[in-house]
């Protein structure tokens, strides 16, 4: 069987300017980055439909969600629709440690794969580095006198890699020594900001408002106020713009910013969001790990900063990562097992009740499907989500492509035609920043409430007290692997709380981070990372290993 880098190797694809023009963009408004990537700082006058993917809580039997994405806007081309992806970049932490890339798999791929993968034209390389300028110029603004009376400084550096030993670090040793911090890029501020600025000039404001730290008398210091924001919007210009390549069937695709879900909002640049829905009559968009993280930012924090509502949700989902999720080892998943997949299927019961129920969104279930599924298997997940009030559909668009998703792909035009529904949100911006987390966990998460440690009380209730974040969402940052902030916990946990140990303000991006469980913001490599298994020939061409 072929790997996902030697499928993309051997696609024919499309000169980049022949799949803009299915957009009805013309070549001179492309920026030109090799033959099959280009940047397009250009809008259309269409208002096209957003069509959200989310799915189950992420299981190492797999979900599939981003190959179900294109596959799926595959589908919805071939039934001769207008349509374009709107998706997030790769972090080279994952690619470089075991998730690997984020370009889908099989026949259901962006391309170019291993470009995309890599650096891809420099958006990453660029907010490390506005990111990292902001750094310096704090710490010379120290170095030179310090004329703000820089007392306190929060703001942390960033790298594209997983590096745990960069989590907590001395700066400035024999001279103006302190202790500073690593996040990971897709963590950082910047990216937060980068994605959900409406236009360039709305991204330098973002910049300007992001708090660096705190004064002598305990007052907010900006990057406004150190005049950083515009140097570090120089660094952006280019990066902005979002990225259009195409998928192996020749569908557009706009891939512009990589935040992470668990530790980030999750969603990529609402630049790239609305160029897609100006272009075409559907947009195909997802959202990072399970609906209970991505979907939930999607819904609370970006269409509320975008002014953007779907019409339509698709929660992926397959039986093997149910039957994980039911207590069946990984190794197991393969053969039927009734009990473990109703038992399993729990988890996605309530991400659809979420769905339909807190937002008020029409749900289709994407069952991807795997080779080892049973008909009775089949069956009685269909039967659970039916009676849920989601239409269920199966998809196979690893092996097929496009052609695997026709079903699925006439359901969710069906669905995303026929919406009347208004998205509702899972709290008002109006409430307190304690009620809007416990919104978050009770409602989302299932939660029986929420418990703050000392350091965290104290923070929030300075936050509130100050009236620093009122009216803004929250991103409460959260394992990936469970609706609770145990990742042990799998299924639908019922009985637990929500434990919060830091909460954040984050001026530029909009919102405020709460951080829960044992989460990090600069994730480490495993004992045997994929960075090992990867090769490249001996001309610079060839790369294997890269998934």
């Amino acid at each position: 069987m072929k790997t996902d880098i030697e499928i993309a190797r051997e696609a024919k694809l499309l000169p980049v300017a022949e799949v803009a023009a299915k957009l009805g963009i013309g070549a001179d408004e492309l920026e030109y980055y090799g033959k099959y990537k280009a940047k397009v700082a250009s809008h259309g006058k269409k208002h096209g439909k957003v069509i959200l993917v989310t799915a189950i809580n992420p299981t190492p039997a797999g979900e599939g969600k981003t190959t179900v994405s294109i596959g799926l806007a595959d589908g919805m081309a071939k039934l001769g629709k207008s349509v374009c992806l709107a998706l997030r970049e790769p972090s080279l932490g994952p690619v470089f440690r075991i998730k690997g890339g984020a370009t889908g798999g099989g026949m259901a791929q962006i391309a170019p794969m291993a470009d995309i993968n890599l650096h891809f034209n420099g958006d990453f390389h660029a907010i490390t580095s506005a990111n990292n300028l902001l750094s310096a110029m704090i710490d010379n603004h120290v170095f030179q006198g310090n004329a703000l009376g820089i007392e306190n400084v929060t703001w942390r550096r960033c790298l594209d890699l997983n590096d745990r030993s960069l989590r907590t670090v001395r700066c400035g040793i024999g001279y103006n020594e302190r202790e500073d911090h690593f996040d990971i890029t897709a963590a950082s501020e910047v990216m937060a900001v980068f994605c959900l600025a409406k236009d360039f000039a709305d991204l330098k404001k973002r910049l300007g408002d992001i708090v660096i730290g705190t004064d002598r008398r305990g007052k907010a210091v900006t990057a406004r106020m150190l005049k950083a924001n515009e140097a570090m919007a120089i660094l952006l210009k280019e990066a902005i713009k979002p990225n259009l390549v195409q998928t192996l069937e020749g569908t557009p695709a706009f891939v512009h910013g990589g935040p992470f879900a668990n530790i980030a909002h999750g969603c990529n640049s609402v630049i790239a969001t609305r160029a897609a829905m100006s272009y075409a009559d559907y947009v195909v968009t997802e959202a990072g790990f399970g609906a209970d993280l991505g979907a939930e930012k999607f819904f609370d924090i970006k269409c509320r900063t975008a002014g953007i509502e779907p019409s339509c949700v698709v929660l992926v989902a397959t039986v093997r990562g149910l039957k994980y999720n039911g207590g069946v080892p990984k190794a197991e998943t393969g053969k039927e097992n009734l009990a473990a997949l109703e038992s399993g299927a729990s988890n996605l019961m309530k991400h659809i009740e979420n769905v339909t129920g807190v937002y008020d969104m029409p749900c289709v279930v994407a069952i991807n499907r795997f080779v080892t599924d049973t008909d009775a298997e089949i069956a009685l997940l269909k039967g659970m989500c039916e009676r849920r009030g989601a239409s269920v559909r199966l998809a196979d668009v690893w092996a097929k492509g496009g052609e695997g998703a026709l079903d699925l792909a006439r359901e969710v035009c069906e669905a995303a035609d026929g919406c009347t529904s208004r998205l509702k949100y899972a709290y008002e911006l109006s409430e307190s920043l304690k009620d809007k987390i416990s919104a978050v966990a009770t409602k989302v998460y299932g939660a029986d409430g929420v418990d703050y440690t000392d350091e965290a009380l104290r923070m929030t209730d300075e936050l509130e007290a100050d009236g620093a974040v009122a009216g803004l969402p929250v991103c409460i940052a959260k394992t990936q692997y469970s609706l609770s902030d145990d990742q042990t916990k799998l299924g639908r946990p019922t009985g637990f709380r929500i434990t919060v140990r830091e909460v954040y303000r984050r001026a530029g991006a909009g919102f405020v981070v709460a951080v829960t469980g044992k989460i990090l913001l600069m994730p480490g490599l495993g004992k045997t990372p994929a960075a090992e298994g990867m090769t490249i020939d001996d001309k610079g061409e060839e790369i294997r290993g890269l998934f």
